[in-house]
């Protein structure tokens, strides 16, 4: 099983701290974060390790000012496109929750050809890119907590009825951070959904 270890990545001067598998010639998940946690939220949680046993590459990083990322004037959206350059990545599975939701989105609007599929888990900023959600791609994830009291789960309607194709899961009796809240549904859900992928 590939070992996974943490890589920082020089952009523009800027350090990003990455945690990722050693092969990343497979099918490659690329992990962002929400306000509050960071890249080794998914490995406490398990998430990478569980990703890696079903035969995915990972790539989990901290956004500038997180984790163990240096703050840097730079912006999210270049910090992604340029680590996917250093580790010549030419398309991964998205996965964004929260904060990290609306850079998935935002990233994804603009580099469409960089994001095979993408995963949003209570997404905020969505009514901000209201107009452009049509253009996501068809294969997506929209995992919502029913009790999510950040970004309602009207959001994840929303985007469920403006992205053709995409599946909707609601999360019984979870909050915002749903994937934390059932960690063992939340693996499921996303590993079921990267193997359709490929």
């Amino acid at each position: 099983m590939q070992p996974i270890t943490t890589e920082t990545i020089d952009i523009d001067g800027c350090l990003v701290n990455t945690i990722q598998s050693s092969d990343l010639s497979l099918p490659t998940i690329l992990f962002l974060h929400g306000k509050a946690f960071q890249a080794e939220t998914w490995n406490e949680l398990g998430t990478l390790q569980a990703a890696v046993e079903t035969g995915f590459s990972i790539l989990a990083l901290d956004l500038p000012g997180f984790g163990k990322t240096t703050a840097a004037d730079i912006t999210p959206l270049t910090v992604i496109k340029k680590v996917l350059e250093a580790t010549a990545l030419e398309q991964v599975i998205l996965v964004g929750p929260s904060m990290g939701g609306k850079i998935a989105i935002e990233f994804s609007l603009a580099h469409p050809e960089l994001v095979s599929a993408l995963v949003l888990i209570g997404a905020v900023g969505i009514l901000k890119n209201k107009e452009r959600l049509h253009q996501l791609p068809e294969t997506t994830l929209i995992l919502w907590g029913e009790n999510d009291q950040i970004s309602d789960p009207a959001n994840g309607v929303l985007l469920h009825e403006s992205v053709s194709g995409s599946e909707l899961v609601i999360f019984k009796g979870a909050k915002h951070p749903c994937y934390l809240e059932q960690p063992d549904i939340w693996h499921q859900t996303l590993l079921n959904f990267a193997q359709k992928t490929v």
